[in-house]
C-alpha cells in the first residue's frame, strides 16, 4: 500500500514538522530520532574535496545517465559506450563527486538473436573523468531503467498549484518510494522515510527488496547515505524493458563484467537510461 499523499497546499507542514525533528530535543520519539538522524547525516556530507585528490572508496553507488544507447542489433565488441553521474554523489570521507562526470566503458562481447539463443550483450565500466583525471573503477550493476521510467519518475504526480513551488512536486521513484520534493523526505512503500529529497535526485538508505536478489548493504558502504538520483532505497534489476535481465551483474568472478540478456528479443538500451552502479573497488 502507497503512502497517503499530501496535496501541495499541505507540503508547509510536512516540512516544518520535518524540521522540528531534527531541532527538538529531549523529547523525540525513536521514530523522530531515526529522522533526525538521516537529515543530520545528509548535511554532515556538504563538504567539498580537491576534485585532484578525491578517492571514491567502495561501496559508492553511482546514478549514472548513458549518453548514447546500444544494442545487440550493430555494436562490436571494444565498442565505447560512455555515461554521465546523474546527481552530486556525496562521499564518506567529506569529498563530494560532483553531478555530470563523465563516465566511461566498453561492451566487450555481443550475440544477437538467433534460432535457438536469445540476445545476449556484455559491458564493463572501467574510469570516471573528473576534470581531465581519469579515476579506474570496478562497478557492478544495481539496477537498469528505461528512457521512459527516468522520465515518468520526473515527472509530479500532480501539476503544482497556482502559487505552489515546482521544487515542492511530489515524485514517485523508480521502485515505489515518494519523494515529497527538494529538502522533503523519501518513505519506502511502508511510509517510513528512508531519506531526503535534493535539487537533483535523494540521498537515502539502501535497502533490500523482500526475495530479492541484491544486497541490502552495498560491500564496503555500510548504512551511509547514497546518492540514488530517482531510484528507490531498494531498486533492483530492470525497470520498463520487458524482456531484458541482468543476467551477470559483475558483482562476482568475472567482477565488474556486466551481462544483459533477452529470450525474446534484441536488448536495446537507449540513450538516455539510467544504471545505478555500484562500485567494488
Amino acid at each position: 500500500m502507497k503512502p497517503f499523499r499530501f496535496p501541495f497546499a499541505k507540503h508547509v507542514i510536512l516540512r516544518v514538522t520535518f524540521l522540528l525533528l531534527i531541532f527538538t530535543s529531549g523529547t523525540a520519539t525513536p521514530a523522530q530520532t531515526k529522522h533526525a538522524l538521516v537529515a543530520a547525516d545528509i548535511h554532515a556530507t556538504d563538504n567539498q574535496a580537491d576534485p585532484k585528490h578525491l578517492t571514491i572508496p567502495a561501496g559508492t553507488i553511482l546514478p549514472v545517465i548513458l549518453n548514447q544507447g546500444f544494442s545487440t542489433k550493430n555494436p562490436h565488441a571494444s565498442q565505447a559506450i560512455t555515461g554521465r553521474v546523474a546527481q552530486d554523489v556525496p562521499l564518506p570521507n567529506g569529498g563530494m563527486l560532483g553531478a555530470g562526470a563523465k563516465v566511461r566503458g566498453t561492451i566487450l562481447s555481443v550475440s544477437a538473436v538467433g534460432k535457438n539463443a536469445g540476445a545476449k550483450i556484455s559491458f564493463r565500466f572501467t574510469e570516471i573523468e573528473i576534470q581531465h583525471r581519469m579515476i579506474p573503477i570496478v562497478a557492478d550493476l544495481r539496477a537498469l531503467a528505461s528512457f521512459m521510467e527516468i522520465q515518468f519518475a520526473q515527472t509530479p504526480e500532480t501539476s503544482p498549484e497556482f502559487g505552489t513551488p515546482y521544487r515542492w512536486a511530489t515524485t514517485d521513484q523508480i521502485g515505489g518510494d515518494v519523494k515529497y520534493g527538494v529538502d522533503g523526505p523519501v518513505t519506502d512503500s511502508g511510509g517510513e522515510t528512508v531519506g531526503r529529497g535534493t535539487d537533483g535526485g535523494v540521498l537515502v538508505r539502501v535497502t533490500k527488496q523482500s526475495g530479492s536478489a541484491c544486497r541490502r548493504g552495498d560491500f564496503d558502504g555500510g548504512d551511509r547515505l547514497q546518492a540514488l538520483w530517482v531510484f528507490s532505497s531498494d531498486a533492483c534489476g530492470v525497470y520498463g524493458m520487458p524482456g531484458v535481465k541482468i543476467l551477470h551483474a559483475g558483482r562476482t568472478e568475472p567482477l565488474g563484467e556486466i551481462v544483459l540478456s533477452s529470450e525474446t528479443g534484441e536488448v536495446n538500451v537507449r540513450a538516455g537510461a539510467g544504471l545505478l552502479l555500484r562500485l567494488i573497488e
